[in-house]
């Protein structure tokens, strides 16, 4: 643990791509509690997911250390649409993707990693384990090497 600790910690913004009002308001208390102060952006279906992303790409060239939280289950671009539109851009396709969902069905999971998910998570029920889910992922990818 200590030899984590001394690894350079990379600060990361998150886009999270979900519908649930309830699910988000968990996802920024989760963070507050982990005393992560992480810049944020919302979008409630793969649509306004994709609008985002754009909007930031026009305005910095690229997107550098981002990593978005995607539920599966949403109106008009479903998360599963939105992957794979997302792979299909060049811009877009190598962004990290954590599919955070209520779905445990086999075909969702499949699909998720087919289209090169970097984990699927299933959204625990009680609260202190959603704290716990938002660390790991949190530390996860403080520490991992992205590109600048």
């Amino acid at each position: 643990m200590q030899m984590l600790m001394a690894m350079k910690k990379q600060q990361f913004s998150l886009l999270v791509v979900e519908d649930d009002d309830v699910d988000v308001m968990n996802i920024k208390r989760a963070l507050k509690k982990n005393e992560l102060d992480l810049p944020f952006d919302r979008a409630a279906n793969g649509l306004e997911a994709l609008e985002i992303l754009n909007q930031k790409f026009q305005v910095n060239g690229n997107l550098d250390k981002m990593v978005i939280l995607l539920d599966l289950n949403m109106p008009k671009m479903n998360g599963i649409e939105f992957l794979q539109a997302l792979r299909n851009d060049d811009r877009f396709r190598a962004l990290p993707v954590v599919v955070l969902t209520t779905s445990a069905q086999q075909q969702d999971l499949e699909a998720a990693y087919n289209l090169n998910v970097a984990g699927y998570i299933v959204k625990p029920v009680e609260f202190y384990r959603f704290v716990e889910v938002m660390k790991v992922v949190s530390c996860y990818w403080s520490l991992c090497a992205m590109p600048m």
